[in-house]
């Protein structure tokens, strides 16, 4: 039975991971996301390899990212959907953009750790 520790342990997965992202390290994140990960963006669905070379280049930086809200679902004893409520400042393509944001962010838990099988972003309408 998962319970508010395994919740926080997924929050602050996380918070590490976009401080990962904004930082660029991707070594960390290749451990991270999982051999079969997607990204779905705004604009295009990337597979993990294609997701790594964007931070990797800096083709999208995530420059800061205000998180508003955070809540977790456990399915079963392996699968994790955290659902974060994002204010995302990027640069895109040499352009700082803002964009409000709910995040889906499935983890699958393998040998004992978490990873990052799906990152998905939603543009909200509101900011």
């Amino acid at each position: 039975m998962q319970n508010e520790q395994s919740e926080q342990e997924i929050i602050n997965l996380s918070k590490e991971k976009w401080r990962w992202m904004s930082e660029r390290k991707v070594d960390a994140l290749a451990a991270l996301f999982h051999e079969k990960a997607v990204f779905v963006h705004m604009g295009a669905t990337m597979s993990r390899d294609q997701e790594l070379e964007v931070i990797r280049s800096g083709a999208i930086h995530y420059k800061d990212v205000e998180i508003q809200e955070a809540s977790v679902r456990f399915i079963g004893e392996t699968t994790a959907i955290l659902l974060n409520k994002i204010r995302l400042i990027a640069v895109v393509g040499g352009n700082e953009v803002t964009n409000p944001f709910v995040v889906t962010e499935v983890y699958v838990q393998q040998s004992d750790s978490w990873t990052l099988a799906s990152l998905s972003f939603t543009r909200l309408l509101t900011p």
